[in-house]
């Protein structure tokens, strides 16, 4: 039976350079993959006032996914029908996985005390400490700052007292996740399971199975690659590709961020080799 496609991507460092953010040499793909209504959902650690300017910058129009896995974000009319489980927040119906970030910073002011001077939250930085940081530029960085379901931290420990802080976090049910620069603490929640809600949404929607095509770059990619059907890892300039557990088809990119997203994709979808067989991931399908 023949599927469609859905495509779930890490945007900082994949669909975007780590060292510029520019997505310049993925433009093309992007536009062929509109061209055949193909879906593509950014799936990330950015908040949503970040997310918001970037769909309306890359282009996309599409359900995303921010504060890795935290909560989804459907334009309001993209289905036919609003999908079970969400609310109305202005523009979109709303799909939460996690409490809010107030939660998590109540939890960490009352529970890790002894590691105060171990880490930077994000609620302390500034704009111009975290454009240290990042390489942001100001605007950015604003929007970076406007979380709403987890709290990054800056580990300035030792990484005995990383994993110590790990296991009580864990202890009073926080959940922590490592992303490019950032140890983030939030819900139990991840890229993966919430790729798995929003593509079985697709599925009934649609009323036709979908296969999932995932990209990512780091550690904190890997439940949503693990999750899917067809897993494409890009490579990093800043470190090895990570160890995934999986039996499903994975892909290494050659080139770096969004130089190997293009070509992966190109490979994977929108290849004469591939559209002229008849492969459930052709364009036909979507």
């Amino acid at each position: 039976m023949t599927t469609r496609p859905l495509i779930f991507t890490d945007i900082d460092g994949t669909l975007l350079d780590h060292f510029d953010y520019s997505f310049s040499h993925a433009i093309e793909v992007i536009e062929a993959l509109n061209e055949r209504q193909i879906p593509i959902i950014a799936n990330t650690s950015k908040t949503f006032a970040e997310m918001t300017k970037l769909q309306q910058t890359v282009g996309f129009n599409s359900p995303f996914i921010s504060e890795n896995g935290a909560v989804i974000y459907i334009p309001i009319g993209y289905f036919a029908q609003q999908p079970e489980d969400t609310f109305t927040q202005g523009y979109y119906w709303v799909k939460e996985f996690s409490q809010p970030r107030e939660y998590w910073l109540k939890l960490l002011n009352e529970q890790a005390q002894a590691f105060k001077n171990d880490f930077v939250g994000f609620s302390s930085l500034s704009v111009e400490e975290l454009c240290e940081l990042t390489d942001l530029s100001p605007d950015n960085a604003k929007l970076a700052l406007v979380r709403h379901y987890a709290e990054p931290l800056l580990w300035k420990g030792d990484e005995t007292s990383k994993q110590a802080f790990i296991k009580l976090m864990t202890s009073v049910g926080a959940h922590t996740l490592q992303g490019g620069r950032f140890l983030h603490v939030g819900g139990d929640t991840d890229k993966g399971k919430a790729m798995k809600w929003l593509a079985d949404v697709y599925t009934k929607q649609y009323g036709t199975p979908v296969t999932t095509v995932a990209l990512g770059d780091s550690g904190n990619d890997n439940a949503m690659l693990e999750a899917a059907d067809i897993a494409i890892q890009i490579k990093s300039p800043t470190h090895e590709f990570p160890t995934l557990t999986t039996n499903k088809k994975t892909i290494k990119s050659t080139e770096y961020g969004p130089k190997g997203w293009a070509e992966c994709i190109n490979k994977t979808l929108l290849s004469s080799s591939v559209e002229s067989q008849n492969n459930p991931l052709s364009s036909e399908g979507a």
